[in-house]
């Protein structure tokens, strides 16, 4: 297995355009170029194997860098959240314990707060580049690596307690490169937009897997729609990845209707299920969609689902990847039945090593070479998969199971509606029931009750939300997704 993808690519297509950044191209030798140095200006801070190195800062070149200079020194690579407040980023560093925290000027604060809870320099960009110019462009002899080395931490989660560190071995990367590569079809010639956070997970969903093909990556620092679509147009993206809510702001913005998207071979959805309106604007100019479903701790990608397959069961992500198991299950670890919904569990070369520092937690995750990933899902008599959503998210309201997606689906059906998050709240009759937070679009109005009305002709009675609040806005975190532990919280704040 080729660990120094960089040099690799460097070898094959030197003077191919690799990634777009600050209205530059760089080649696949210049990224190898800069990596080379940035493996040298590690060393030179008396950086080495297994120590981790960490960057706080929206989408940047730094986040490629760094990633690609991994097999030149042995570091690894754990970039932080930058959504975290001050005391969350100290007790993040103080958990990673990073050798050095770049940071862009937009987040220094924080950066400085996770750089002294690691007793750690911090690095502003702008010095980062001045050093990395200065640094020596020559290899450094080969670090003792093999495929299970840790390559990158990934933070997961965030939304309760501290964030957890997934460990994503070498063979991890190669593996997730290979399964998208050839489950999905890209091309060569293909090009995407990496509009999501770069420290997130979404960085596997595409842009690795496009190096690892000698194709084409433009990175957009913060995700704006106007810019996105005329990136989009400039560079001929072929492939939109984003997550639900992007997808919805991208339908929304004025000159959506009018851009040119000849080049986009089919778009897919992470993070979340894709809402059927949203996925219908895009019909409406011609671009086929599909869902995709990945975790941190698998890769990202998981399944594998053709365009005309995506069409005919737009709620299902399909079935697994090429060199990757699934399989649907029970609490005691027997398989469910077709339809049977149950906790979705993988394996394959493409998981990861498990939590860093974390022993308990990797052990409830990795059980008996399969990862229990704590969402619900349901397989079908022709083994496609459909997420049902999170173990912790479901509700029992009346001795019955309550799935908010399903839920979440009827409620988008209505044409008012622009947003929504179901979560179980507490009932002394019920146990639990459904309480739904609903953002419409402007200049549609819609009462509670006339929404209740609506899904009452949609869902059984247990089903329909027995509240339902109308928002402005509904927060989300940096890669789009809706977060229900802040709005529990805000339900709970209102309940008291």
């Amino acid at each position: 297995m080729i660990l120094d993808l960089a040099r690799r690519r460097a070898d094959l297509t030197p003077d191919a355009p690799a990634v777009q950044f600050g209205e530059r191209w760089y080649t696949y030798g210049q990224l190898n170029e800069r990596a080379q140095r940035l493996a040298n200006l590690l060393a030179a801070r008396g950086v080495g194997k297994g120590d981790r190195v960490s960057i706080l800062a929206n989408n940047h070149l730094a986040h490629i860098d760094l990633i690609l200079a991994t097999a030149k020194l042995g570091y690894v690579y754990a970039p932080l959240n930058t959504r975290l407040a001050v005391p969350e980023q100290r007790a993040i560093g103080a958990y990673l314990t990073p050798a050095l925290v770049l940071h862009d000027e937009h987040h220094e604060t924080v950066a400085a707060a996770a750089a002294s809870g690691a007793g750690a320099p911090s690095l502003s960009l702008e010095a980062y580049e001045a050093e990395l110019r200065s640094a020596p462009n020559a290899p450094l002899p080969t670090p003792d690596l093999g495929p299970e080395d840790t390559q990158m931490i990934l933070l997961t989660g965030g939304t309760t307690g501290l964030p957890k560190g997934a460990m994503l071995p070498y063979r991890q990367g190669f593996y997730n490169a290979v399964n998208t590569v050839l489950s999905w079809g890209l091309r060569p010639d293909d090009c995407a937009v990496q509009a999501t956070p770069a420290f997130h997970a979404a960085v596997n969903a595409l842009t690795l897997p496009l190096l690892h093909l000698g194709a084409r990556v433009v990175l957009q620092p913060t995700f704006d729609p106007a810019d996105y679509l005329s990136k989009v147009e400039q560079h001929g993206a072929t492939i939109l990845f984003l997550v639900p809510t992007m997808f919805h702001m991208l339908a929304e913005a004025p000159g959506f209707a009018a851009a040119n998207l000849s080049s986009v071979r089919w778009a897919i959805s992470g993070g979340a299920a894709c809402p059927e309106p949203v996925r219908a604007a895009y019909a409406g100019r011609g671009v086929r969609f599909k869902q995709g479903y990945g975790l941190s701790e698998a890769g990202v990608n998981c399944f594998s689902i053709t365009l005309d397959q995506a069409e005919a069961r737009p709620n299902s992500v399909g079935k697994p990847m090429l060199h990757a198991e699934a399989v649907v299950r029970r609490a005691d670890g027997t398989p469910c039945a077709a339809g049977e919904v149950g906790e979705l569990t993988l394996a394959g070369p493409h998981v990861f090593t498990g939590y860093f520092g974390r022993a308990d937690e990797t052990a409830l995750a990795l059980r008996d070479g399969w990862l229990w990933t704590g969402d619900l899902a349901a397989e079908d008599d022709e083994g496609y998969f459909t997420i049902v959503g999170r173990r912790k998210e479901m509700f029992v309201s009346g001795g019955e199971n309550v799935y908010p997606t399903e839920v979440e689906s009827a409620i988008y059906d209505h044409p008012a509606v622009a947003e929504c998050a179901v979560l179980g709240v507490p009932d002394p009759r019920w146990g639990e029931v459904g309480a739904a937070v609903v953002k419409l679009h402007p200049d549609q109005p819609l009462t509670a009750e006339e929404l209740r009305a609506f899904l009452k002709e949609r869902l059984a009675n247990y089903k329909v939300p027995k509240s339902i609040h109308l928002v402005d806005s509904l927060p989300k975190s940096a890669a789009g997704k809706i977060l229900k532990t802040e709005l529990a919280r805000s339900l709970q704040g209102d309940a008291a």
